[in-house]
């Protein structure tokens, strides 16, 4: 990334690969469990973004959202009453396994 290219050592030539308009995208959860840190060399290449985790109640408020859209949004293979009235149960059971 520092030299605008790499050095394609798969070939007897060695030649250089430049790369040309490229733009590098990375994402990453925190260090831990298996996930190390970044050095400061590495991540000056990049503009960092944090984004705070949600509450389990937005996330709740969010995906029952989704799951209605869902239910309406089905017109050839409606889902029965009684599934749309499990939309909170599903949506938090899964944030509880996800936590």
């Amino acid at each position: 990334m520092d030299y605008g290219g790499w050095y394609d050592i798969d070939t007897p030539e060695r030649d250089f690969r430049a790369t040309v308009k490229v733009s590098f995208t990375a994402a990453m959860g925190p260090p831990g469990g298996g996930r190390n840190s970044i050095t400061n060399r590495y991540i000056r290449h990049f503009n960092v973004i944090y984004i705070e985790p949600y509450s389990d109640n937005s996330l709740s408020s969010i995906f029952c959202n989704v799951m209605e859209w869902l239910y309406r949004s089905n017109q050839k293979f409606p889902f029965s009453a009684g599934i749309e009235k499990m939309k909170e149960n599903i949506v938090n059971s899964t944030i509880q396994i996800y936590n």
